[in-house]
């Protein structure tokens, strides 16, 4: 009988450990079910690509091109000549300019140089002028007048010009048979037409003529009589002009200054004429006013009006 319970007892108490490990293992089972459940979406996320969240869209910047330069119309103009040296420029009866022709699109500007001592120009470098097949500039015979009414022969270029306003490469030789590297350019383009015509222009021979002046500036209470006398004389004209007032005492042209001949019957002078049919500004002194003052007028000579005197 003893042994009867002794043996219940054991069963029952094995029972109960058992029972208690199951619980146990049954607590510890979720808390690892929890770990993985945390860690498995940390992997997928870091598998899986991010969903992309719409930005809004920030309208990109437009590009804007700054508008190109218009191309200079086909046509004839005076321009500047620049160049970096002090012995190779255009001739000084040229005030520093040349012709530059536009046609389709290509530039060309024919200079005059100070004598016959350069020899060629070549568009670049000395060193590729040198090369076989190089093509030279060739010069022409140019005629110029100085301002003292004396003529010269002189070599004068056409040359091709790239660009306005932009230096650009241009070789010399002279006679003593070495080339030479030089930066060149051009700018500051006028039409003839608005640069006027001048006496070689016109083709006029020495001798007296009258022109028709047209007058601006100043209140209106004075003013150059009309038509002028002009003398021509060593391809320059000098224009007589004689004022509805005798109260000037001189006259401003260029920056030259040129002092009143006579008052009888009006202020009377004699002023260089550097083109016709272009605004000339002039500046004339009057002593009308409790003190001098200096007036700021425009001439234009009429070159259509030129009338032979004889």
């Amino acid at each position: 009988m003893k042994k009867l319970f002794a043996l219940m007892l054991a069963v029952l108490l094995l029972a109960s450990v058992l029972t208690g490990c199951v619980q146990k293992t049954a607590e510890a089972e979720p808390a690892a079910s929890q770990t993985e459940g945390t860690e498995q979406p940390v992997e997928e996320a870091a598998e899986a690509p991010a969903e992309e969240t719409p930005a809004e869209e920030t309208p990109a910047e437009e590009e804007t091109e700054e508008p190109a330069e218009p191309a200079l119309p086909d046509g004839v103009y005076t321009a500047e000549f620049n160049t970096d040296s002090s012995m190779f420029h255009a001739n000084e009866a040229c005030d520093g300019k040349g012709t530059l022709t536009v046609k389709d699109g290509q530039m060309t500007i024919h200079v005059s140089l100070v004598s016959k001592t350069i020899l060629n120009l070549y568009p670049g470098l000395a060193e590729d002028a040198k090369t076989d097949g190089a093509e030279l500039l060739q010069p022409t015979t140019d005629t110029v007048t100085y301002s003292d009414g004396l003529s010269d022969e002189v070599y004068g270029f056409d040359i091709p010009v790239p660009a306005l306003d932009t230096e650009f490469d241009l070789a010399l030789i002279g006679k003593k048979g070495v080339w030479y590297d030089h930066k060149v350019s051009v700018s500051n383009p006028v039409p003839m037409e608005d640069a006027g015509k001048t006496v070689e222009d016109l083709a006029l021979a020495d001798g007296t003529y009258t022109a028709e002046v047209a007058f601006a500036g100043g209140s209106g209470k004075a003013h150059i009589d009309s038509p002028v006398t002009l003398t021509i004389a060593d391809g320059k004209a000098v224009a007589t002009v004689v004022w509805s007032s005798s109260k000037y005492d001189y006259m401003v042209v260029d920056g030259e200054r040129y002092d009143v001949l006579t008052t009888e019957p009006g202020s009377t002078f004699e002023i260089p004429v550097a083109a016709f049919d272009k605004d000339l500004t002039v500046i004339g002194d009057t002593t009308a006013m409790s003190t001098p003052h200096e007036i700021e007028y425009t001439l234009n000579f009429s070159s259509e009006s030129l009338t032979s005197a004889g």
